[in-house]
């Protein structure tokens, strides 16, 4: 083994942030001092070179010089500790509201993950995304007109569509917040979640004729005011390239997404 030095490419104020969070979190916990191999800066670095590179757990530990099974434990730790930081929808769409955005944008991504076990009641794995054509969990997010990520869902299996995954964890918070002006825009995966949530337009399967031009017209604003908003799953895999391929538990995936989304924020 041959030792070299590294730069962990990410400000300092996020790594103290995270290293307050860990420590807040040790005291809560109570175990003694002596009993803790690295101090709550170390193990910070330590999650944060997972989430910027995503490297296999093991050689961050031997890096660290810890066992593998510590590294596992100090990173779901770092992990809990900022998901436990992310807002809640209602509390977002509160503050959207009080800022004075004219709409927010809902899309899903899908978070490619390993292989586990798990069927459908068909039979199917229920992790497969046939959309994708791998194994993916599958992550709701509400971003600002500008494009900034504000808030992220648990996660579904990469079978669910995402207007169910919608359904489920983001709808109930978004009609009222449309009733109070604050309306939702979304792609054509989402047409037929309810009134408030804009969604295009598209054509009647058993007409050959185009859409009218109003119609046409409708899509085109929608699409141009969409573009924007829907950069913030991109902005979050690409700056914390863990969300790009995760091979702990795919059900860590909706954990991981808002803790990515706690750093993404305290980057800023």
């Amino acid at each position: 083994m041959i030792p070299y030095a590294a730069m962990l490419d990410v400000p300092r104020h996020v790594v103290e942030y995270l290293a307050r969070l860990l420590t807040g979190h040790r005291r809560r916990i109570g175990p003694p001092k002596s009993s803790r191999v690295l101090g709550p800066f170390r193990q910070a670095m330590l999650v944060l070179r997972w989430f910027r590179e995503a490297g296999c757990v093991h050689c961050l530990a031997r890096d660290a010089g810890i066992p593998q099974a510590t590294g596992y434990r100090y990173l779901h730790e770092g992990i809990d500790v900022l998901a436990s930081q992310a807002p809640d929808l209602h509390e977002v769409l509160r503050r959207c509201h009080a800022e004075g955005m004219t709409h927010v944008v809902l899309d899903g991504t899908l978070v490619a993950c390993d292989r586990v076990a798990g069927t459908t009641e068909k039979g199917n794995d229920l992790w497969y995304s046939g959309k994708a054509k791998h194994f993916a969990g599958n992550v709701q997010f509400i971003a600002a007109p500008d494009g900034t990520p504000l808030w992220v869902s648990d996660v579904e299996p990469g079978s669910v569509h995402d207007l169910t995954a919608a359904r489920i964890h983001a709808l109930p918070a978004l009609y009222p917040a449309a009733r109070d002006s604050l309306p939702t825009l979304a792609d054509a995966g989402y047409t037929g979640a309810g009134i408030g949530i804009h969604t295009p337009f598209r054509p009647h399967p058993d007409i050959s004729s185009p859409l009218a031009a109003d119609n046409r017209t409708h899509n085109r604003l929608l699409r141009g005011i969409r573009a924007l908003g829907e950069r913030a799953a991109a902005e979050l895999k690409q700056r914390w390239r863990a969300l790009q391929h995760v091979t702990i538990s795919p059900s860590r995936i909706g954990a991981i997404a808002k803790a990515a989304l706690v750093l993404n924020t305290s980057w800023k």
